[in-house]
């Protein structure tokens, strides 16, 4: 697509030096950032703004239900927690309270009623011991693991320098088998899809194209604010924030790296947003294609039926602000 031949808003987007450029599978990305973010759910889209945050879902009955929530950022709420790092640590803690609520909505539209036409929903409960599970495998997974199996051979290192570099080697190749496993499980396969629908959908809205499923179809799968790229970011940067700890014991070589967390997620936070920013540097993108790269096992070509779940989603933000406006930028979660 060429900027002439798009809508008026693409045509003007062009004028103001926002029109798109191209990603690394040759599709169309916005040279411009927006404070909007999202989150593949099951059968729909998560899309956040800076006051709300909105699901839209298809049910079984292939209606596409909507549910909106207002939002007051946690970083409106103390000025500490706008400081760089820190911000980055209360945004990805607001983002994991918003995308666990946004899947517990879309799992109970997924529901089917029972004789007296009422839907028995998953309680609260079950959904705090799935968060408590799913924070304890990550943790777990990505840094007990790599510094445990480490240690085992860290008299044969002989040199701390080895040890962070082969645990940060470890590391990064779990996260990446991670994520390889889970892109072949047939089961989240349309989850993908939609990812790849909430990415195009955000593009779209970026360059200031029209919103519709055709126009959206145009935009690339991939996105320089997706929480793919930013967990791969957490992976490399613990190579460096573990690097001057050196070879203490044991059980300070595992506190460190489960009290370094925070840290290491506001750093990410800070390079993701940057990235976003400064997408139209060459070198930038160059520095961001293996995230982008990965983004190729999270994410799946959808089809115009998921994308119009994506637009409504968003629409239904927008209906309520306009993030333009505003200068804060939430990054992308990953499904």
């Amino acid at each position: 697509m060429s900027p002439e031949g798009g809508s008026p808003q693409a045509q003007a987007a062009a004028s103001n030096g926002a029109d798109p450029l191209r990603m690394p599978d040759g599709a169309l990305v916005a040279k411009r950032d927006a404070p909007i973010g999202g989150q593949a759910v099951l059968e729909g889209v998560m899309m956040r703004g800076v006051s709300v945050w909105a699901v839209a879902v298809r049910s079984p009955e292939g209606e596409v239900e909507l549910s909106a929530e207002p939002l007051v950022p946690w970083a409106r709420r103390h000025r500490i927690w706008r400081l760089p790092v820190i911000r980055g640590v209360v945004a990805l803690g607001e983002s994991l309270k918003i995308g666990f609520r946004a899947l517990a909505i879309s799992a109970n539209a997924q529901l089917e009623e029972d004789e007296d036409g009422q839907k028995e929903e998953i309680g609260g409960w079950m959904w705090g011991v799935t968060i408590a599970f799913s924070l304890a495998l990550a943790v777990g997974l990505f840094f007990v693991v790599p510094v445990g199996l480490t240690s085992l051979i860290k008299d044969r290192l002989g040199s701390p320098l080895l040890f962070w570099l082969v645990e940060g080697i470890l590391r990064t190749a779990i996260f990446i088998g991670y994520i390889a496993a889970i892109s072949r499980l047939r089961d989240l396969r349309r989850v993908f899809e939609y990812h790849g629908a909430e990415h195009k959908t955000i593009s779209c809205y970026e360059a200031e194209d029209e919103l519709v499923p055709a126009r959206a179809k145009l935009y690339s799968r991939l996105h320089p604010r997706c929480g793919t790229s930013f967990l791969l970011i957490v992976m490399v940067l613990a190579i460096f924030v573990f690097a001057p700890i050196g070879l203490p014991a044991w059980y300070w070589l595992l506190a460190s790296r489960i009290l370094g967390i925070p840290l290491i997620a506001g750093l990410s936070y800070e390079v993701i947003k940057w990235a976003g920013r400064n997408r139209r540097k060459r070198w930038v993108r160059a520095v961001m294609w293996p995230g982008l790269m990965l983004q190729n096992l999270t994410t799946r070509e959808p089809d115009e039926e998921q994308l119009a779940v994506a637009i409504a989603a968003l629409e239904k933000v927008l209906a309520e602000e306009t993030p333009s406006d505003s200068k804060e930028s939430p990054i992308e979660i990953v499904a």
